[in-house]
């Protein structure tokens, strides 16, 4: 499975996430439902993945929202 990378700007700096298609499809309705951007959406599990890789962090919760 190939990964698609998309930039991002974070908390005033750019940054590219590289993820399957599949987690971005995910994390898009996520950010969709919440009417939010998926750079917010993604600046919010940023704040909040401790230690943890941003896309692991960016996995699992696409996966904790199915």
């Amino acid at each position: 499975m190939s990964l698609e990378k998309r930039s991002l700007r974070l908390t005033g700096h750019a940054t590219s996430l590289a993820l399957e298609p599949e987690f971005w499809a995910v994390l898009e309705a996520m950010a969709q439902a919440k009417g939010v951007s998926l750079a917010a959406l993604v600046r919010g599990i940023d704040e909040g993945r401790g230690g943890a890789p941003l896309a692991s962090a960016c996995r699992v919760a696409a996966l904790m929202q199915r």
